[in-house]
């Protein structure tokens, strides 16, 4: 296989750009095959980073602001504008001189720039933000929508379900993914109007094993590998999951030393140490956007260096395994049965 180089943001994120530097250096580590392009400051990056045959650095000293309120208005000035760490990263990969890209930069942005610079894939009506949930009971799921999108129909949802459903066993190599629907409840009848449209177009689908409606209750012990939602359900979902459980270890953390003092809470610190880790996103990586035409990573805004470090890794992976590849190919012969 021809090597594989990765194009990371190093601006993007709220610890940017030495956590993302950090990352890049652990990820090089691990890995002594991978290629990296680097866009960000040129002076710091080659302070920070040793000269490697693997390593390209492109400087890019601009960064995104996290709190952009205009996407679209900010990308019709900027697009081609490659000073900008996060428009330098896209423009590469849609030129073919990176595989896939990296950031940590901000959602929407992302998401929208996506759609302006690299365009979905063919007969894919939508792009999705394709999360690892929690997991609490060693067992790993997928939830999309999370974010890209407010409002889907079932036919998108299908395509999402379908897409997961390749990368989970192609990259994650489960070889035979699940996909739920996440309702407010389990029975066949449950939901609005398009949830039981949704629901149809998903059992009568070879191209996936679905096992029905998913209530949020059943979310961290549900049979499912992946849960398809709308991007707004999606997006509540996971920040509720991630409020309870910040919520949850501060009053156990508390309580503990209240009753036990000292000694209670030198008992149960590696008790709140794997809860954490179980919590992490460190070893997951990021959000891949399914639908782009390229390999998107988009790792959370708060990453720590281990979490760029594992997003660089799943883009590998995501690249070797041709997951948007395979993922054409069902959707042509999908476009080509509808034909006939």
């Amino acid at each position: 296989m021809s090597k594989i180089r990765i194009a990371i943001d190093i601006n993007g994120g709220d610890y940017a750009p030495m956590e993302i530097i950090e990352g890049v250096k652990i990820a090089l580590e691990n890995d002594n095959n991978i290629y990296l392009s680097l866009f960000g400051d040129e002076l710091l990056l080659k302070k920070e980073i040793k000269d490697r045959e693997n390593v390209e650095i492109i400087n890019a000293p601009l960064a995104v602001s996290m709190g952009e309120k205009d996407p679209i208005g900010f990308l019709r000035t900027n697009r081609n504008n490659n000073l900008y760490s996060l428009i330098g990263v896209l423009n590469y990969v849609k030129e073919k001189s990176a595989d896939a890209i990296v950031t940590a930069g901000p959602t929407q942005i992302v998401v929208t720039a996506a759609h302006f610079i690299n365009r979905r894939i063919t007969n894919m009506e939508r792009m999705a933000l394709c999360l690892a949930l929690p997991s609490i009971d060693g067992k790993n799921r997928y939830m999309l929508d999370v974010g890209a999108n407010v409002e889907l129909k079932g036919e998108h949802l299908e395509q999402f379900a379908m897409f997961s459903t390749i990368y989970l066993r192609e990259v994650l190599k489960i070889s035979y993914p699940r996909v739920g629907l996440l309702n407010i409840g389990e029975e066949p009848g449950k939901g609005r109007e398009e949830d039981k449209a949704t629901y149809d177009l998903l059992k009568n689908n070879k191209n996936i094993d679905f096992i029905g409606n998913i209530e949020p209750t059943k979310l961290f012990k549900t049979d499912a590998d992946i849960l398809v939602t709308d991007g707004y359900t999606g997006n509540m979902v996971m920040k509720t999951a991630e409020g309870v459980a910040s919520s949850i270890g501060s009053y156990l953390k508390k309580e503990v030393k209240g009753c036990f003092r000292k000694f209670g809470y030198i008992f149960m610190r590696k008790v709140f140490k794997n809860l954490k880790k179980k919590m992490s996103s460190d070893e997951v990586g990021g959000a891949i956007l399914f639908g782009a035409n390229d390999v998107i990573i988009k790792a959370h805004g708060s990453s720590s260096r281990y979490a760029i470090a594992s997003a660089i890794i799943q883009a590998k992976k995501t690249v070797e395994t041709k997951v948007i590849e395979q993922m054409k190919e069902v959707l042509n012969e999908s476009n080509n049965s509808k034909d006939n």
